[in-house]
């Protein structure tokens, strides 16, 4: 039913295993395996979300199933933030859990099928989502630090369903999924069956439909990559790892360019706005040279600055504040929330430490006297969103250095500042 070989020199395979028909399917069949082949160790994980309070008996079941089949069960608890969508935040909890528990290498296995293909792909029509949301369920993405697997996608649920019965399996039936106000629950149980009738093969079109649409964006998707190679060009130097685009090469594509250049820079970074969000590109594309323009999205923002668009998330969201000793100027300085710093060049003086803009900061400047810090760094283009996080090195009250900026210095060395990353925003 499936074939296994391309993954086979993972560290560990992790089945997502709610004990319902389509993950205990997927289990037996990677159990088996396992079972008869040198394969990699099998795990299996069940997120309990505490949704409902029949959900407080299913680790049970899936304990004595996986006990059955001499696999690892973990059970892992979620809290599921409240919101609009139930499912979206579950599925949001779920996935966290699962990055979480990935290492290096290791394959996550799901059991989504052609059905759920299907249903997804119209399910996405009726919300008016564009090619990137209709284009089917990839077999194989990356997933935290392994990578999500659907082996089943090619088979129905008719076809899982027969298999089960077949091998004497028993599984988990969700009372939930006979919950039409749940909009994936009405499609599957009033509007799928209505139109098999009268188009018996309407599941494997759909999904079909879903993988020609995948190809279209896959093209797309090399169009986003080559404009985007051009705006990443001239990023500071001062700056590196910063997230940033210049803006002049994006104004330069149509704005169909523009909008498929950056939904596949942002797909990586954060859940895409729909169509009414997509009016904060306009205000930060269109925005008077001298506004500070931010576009605030589910899992970060774009500001802009000095013609580059730059991502902020993860540690970028909160301003680091206060001072911090140096008791040891010899090695690096990890700073909260804000990256490390490391001294280069002529022995210090000890006392050091590292602090940030307050306002009316002076720095003597060799050749050019005492210089109010703000000028300074209005001269050196340094980005708003910067200057309030940008370490300074001081010995008591004096300001020795800016880090990463080697002409505001007084004393004989160099603050190389690392800057910090946008990883909590990466997907």
């Amino acid at each position: 039913m499936i074939n296994l070989t391309p993954w086979l020199n993972a560290p560990t395979w992790h089945v997502a295993f709610s004990g319902g028909l389509d993950s205990t399917v997927l289990l037996h069949l990677l159990a088996e395996y396992a079972r008869n082949h040198a394969s990699p160790p099998l795990r299996a994980i069940h997120i309990h979300h505490g949704l409902q309070a029949a959900a407080d008996a299913w680790p049970t079941h899936c304990q004595a199933i996986c006990d059955n089949f001499d696999v690892e069960l973990q059970v892992i608890h979620v809290q599921v933030s409240p919101g609009a969508s139930l499912e979206q935040a579950a599925r949001e909890a779920r996935y966290a859990a699962f990055r979480q528990v990935l290492g290096p290498g290791d394959i996550l296995f799901t059991g989504q099928h052609r059905d759920d293909q299907a249903e997804t792909l119209l399910f996405r029509l009726l919300r008016g989502a564009g090619l990137r949301g209709l284009a089917a369920m990839p077999g194989q993405r990356a997933l935290g630090q392994g990578s999500l697997v659907r082996p089943l996608l090619t088979c129905s649920r008719q076809h899982l369903q027969d298999y089960a019965q077949a091998q004497g399996l028993t599984w988990i039936e969700d009372p939930s999924n006979v919950d039409t106000q749940f909009a994936r629950n009405y499609l599957r149980g009033e509007v799928m069956p209505q139109l098999q009738q009268r188009w018996p093969q309407a599941s494997q079109n759909f999904a079909r439909a879903a993988e020609h649409l995948g190809e279209a964006l896959g093209l797309l998707d090399e169009l986003a990559q080559e404009d985007l190679a051009l705006a990443r060009k001239g990023a500071p130097l001062a700056w590196p790892g910063l997230d940033s685009l210049d803006l002049a090469a994006l104004l330069a594509l149509s704005p169909a360019r523009q909008r498929n250049a950056l939904q596949y820079w942002l797909s990586q970074r954060t859940r895409l706005p729909d169509t009414r969000h997509w009016a904060g590109w306009a205000d930060l594309r269109d925005a008077g040279a001298d506004a500070r323009p931010v576009w605030r999205l589910a899992d970060g923002r774009l500001v802009r600055s000095h013609g580059r668009i730059c991502w902020l998330s993860g540690d970028w969201l909160q301003q680091p504040a206060g001072s911090l000793a140096w008791p040891d100027p010899d090695g690096p300085l990890r700073l909260p929330g804000n990256g490390c710093v490391r001294l280069v060049g002529a022995a210090v003086p000890s006392g050091l430490r590292i602090a940030y803009r307050q306002g009316g900061e002076m720095l003597e400047v060799p050749g050019r006297g005492r210089r109010d810090l703000k000028r300074l760094l209005n001269e050196q283009q340094v980005p708003h969103f910067l200057r309030s996080r940008l370490p300074l090195l001081y010995h008591g009250e004096c300001l020795l250095a800016v880090a990463n900026l080697p002409g505001l210095v007084q004393a004989d060395c160099q603050l190389h500042w690392q800057l910090p990353t946008n990883a909590q925003g990466l997907s």
